[in-house]
């Protein structure tokens, strides 16, 4: 009876020997051969709460993987592979099971980028987040006044106050945390800018610099002429001269503006219309460069007062008005003379 005895367990200790090592050997066959992925390979969305058991029904649902047990498995035998993150990732068709959870565990999510134009306004920057569909869109409706609030500026219009450059972001990310960084950044290089500033500058506060620095954007066709136009302005706003800047009016006129100004246009008083009224206008007109930041606070010195396209993306400077009145009659009434004739 006793031998009977030992001979069973002797048999059911084989019988559960050769089962687990199938069971192992199946487990890590599984584990190392390729998934049933597509030649394009596949991208797999990993949301916030996600675990290894979602994920592994989610592709067994998909056909990519034959089981669902061993991935359970695995999250026991390599408590690593439970550490998902969120995002979504590209799963290309040599990879494995491991790899595939391997690749989640270690975060490296498929990247976008939304590039953001020096000398854009906020409602470009604003259009180009509202066109990704791959960002949620967690300011969806808002005005500028709730977006300033959003963002803890205190001033109603925050135009101005976003940084231009190319921004990374995976998917399942908010228009918001794009423009929390685009502000940080802003804010970031103002202060540095604010610090560094040439002493005697006629600016009450980093705001103002940025306020300059937009219209140093706008006016700005060449990178070396920055720091002449910020001469410019300062002089005049040390002489209390109008800025007379073109920039500033069509901001002013908001979406009237049709590519031209007018000289009612000119002569039509709003807190931007530099024409009119003194100073700097209320608030920035674009989102200026770190170049135009510098060039703000760092003006080139010199005697000149005015300055005039040539058509070539550069200016012609003057220190007088006769001299201005001469490069306006030769560069702006000699081009729109010589247009004229074209039409005829």
């Amino acid at each position: 009876m006793k031998q009977l005895f030992y001979k069973t367990i002797a048999l059911l200790l084989l019988a559960g020997s050769v089962t687990f090592g199938w069971i192992w050997m199946d487990f890590n066959g599984f584990m190392n051969s390729r998934a049933n992925i597509p030649e394009v390979g596949i991208d797999l969305h990993v949301v916030e709460g996600a675990t290894i058991n979602t994920i592994s029904q989610q592709l067994y649902e998909a056909g990519i993987i034959r089981s669902v047990f061993y991935p359970r498995l695995a999250a026991k035998l390599y408590p690593e592979l439970t550490k998902l993150k969120r995002g979504e990732y590209f799963i290309n068709q040599r990879m494995s099971p491991r790899d595939i959870f391997n690749k989640i565990v270690s975060g490296k999510v498929k990247v976008y980028q939304v590039r953001f134009i020096e000398g854009w306004k906020l409602k470009d920057f604003l259009e180009v987040l509202s066109n990704s569909n791959r960002l949620s869109q967690d300011l969806k409706n808002y005005n500028n006044k709730q977006i300033s609030a959003k963002l803890s500026i205190a001033h109603d219009n925050p135009e101005g106050w976003f940084y231009p450059d190319t921004y990374n972001f995976h998917k399942g990310a908010s228009d918001l945390e794009i423009l929390q960084a685009a502000h940080k950044k802003m804010k970031l290089l103002l202060n540095k800018y604010w610090q560094e500033r040439d002493l005697d500058l006629p600016y009450a506060s980093p705001y103002e610099v940025l306020i300059m620095a937009s219209i140093i954007e706008k006016e700005t066709g060449l990178a070396g002429e920055r720091d002449r136009i910020a001469g410019v302005f300062i002089r005049r706003l040390n002489m209390n001269m109008r800025l007379q800047t073109d920039p500033t009016v069509i901001y002013g006129m908001g979406d009237s503006f049709d590519g031209d100004i007018r000289k009612r246009d000119l002569l039509n008083d709003t807190p931007y219309n530099t024409y009119r009224r003194r100073g700097l206008p209320p608030t920035p007109i674009a989102m200026p460069s770190e170049a135009s930041l510098m060039a703000a606070v760092h003006p080139a010195d010199g005697t000149e007062l005015y300055f005039v396209a040539k058509g070539d993306g550069s200016h012609q400077f003057s220190t007088t008005l006769k001299e201005h009145n001469t490069a306006v009659r030769r560069y702006i009434l000699n081009s729109q003379l010589k247009s004229q004739l074209n039409k005829q």
